[in-house]
């Protein structure tokens, strides 16, 4: 049995993964870590790490950056693997991620969808064919919760067409305060909030006589947490300290039946 401590475990992910743990004969969830506890749970939920009592396999993460040094430092000092999917995190959070790497292992990834994974293996064929004859623009469209923009899918999407395409790209976010014609090195990022759009992602390439788009929609937030619970049997494989991706648990499906959906 594969004991979960499930930090962020009263948001919507955060229940999401909840629901989905409940039809996994091999998995539980031993303690939630979350500031927020008007929802009433099977398992006992803390306000903070250093509280914790029960012993875990694995943390999952679907929390708040502001949550994330703490969770890195309790996941290192307990030697627990950690399937990390809360987005925002850059500069020295960025760094404390890396460190904690050296010690143990972390899943990473924006996304936990597997067609998002797929997604972005079609936009880096797609920059090589297309990228010095078409402009790369990416929208992203979300619910009106969310509060950071652009997602962290649309950066990984950008990131994925950068790495191939035959310049450095550099990204435009807004156009607005600007007065110039476009510039054919850069990727432009766009968000949209609104209603309860789970998320949707597209990828256009943009040619003088053509145009090639490639979209992914998530339909339910189960989707991110099958995703999710995958990833953390995956990271029970016995899987050594470093920083582990989607690709990592593609790779892993097509080998193992019991990561299999």
């Amino acid at each position: 049995m594969i004991r979960i401590l499930l930090s962020g475990c009263s948001g919507r992910m955060g229940q999401a993964i909840v629901s989905r743990v409940k039809d996994c004969e091999n998995m539980e969830i031993v303690a939630g870590v979350d500031s927020i506890r008007n929802i009433a749970e099977a398992f006992p939920v803390y306000e903070d790490f250093a509280s914790v009592k029960e012993t875990a396999d694995i943390a999952l993460d679907f929390s708040h950056v502001s949550l994330t040094s703490s969770l890195l430092a309790y996941c290192t000092q307990n030697k627990l693997p950690l399937v990390l999917c809360t987005t925002g995190i850059a500069g020295h959070l960025e760094e404390q991620v890396l460190f904690a790497a050296k010690e143990i292992p972390v899943f990473r990834s924006f996304n936990m969808s597997l067609g998002v994974s797929l997604m972005q293996a079609l936009v880096r064929q797609a920059a090589r064919v297309l990228g010095d004859v078409c402009d790369v623009e990416i929208l992203e469209k979300h619910h009106n919760k969310k509060v950071d923009a652009p997602s962290g899918t649309a950066i990984m999407i950008a990131e994925a067409a950068a790495s191939v395409l035959p310049y450095s790209p550099h990204y435009v976010y807004d156009r607005t305060g600007e007065h110039r014609q476009r510039d054919s090195h850069e990727i432009g990022i766009h968000s949209v909030r609104g209603g309860t759009i789970v998320g949707e992602h597209e990828a256009m390439f943009i040619g003088q006589h053509e145009i090639l788009t490639i979209s992914h929609s998530a339909l339910s937030r189960e989707l991110f947490a099958s995703g999710a619970v995958k990833a953390a049997a995956f990271m029970m494989d016995g899987v050594q300290p470093g920083i582990y991706t989607m690709d990592d648990l593609v790779r892993a499906l097509s080998s193992y039946d019991e990561l299999r959906p």
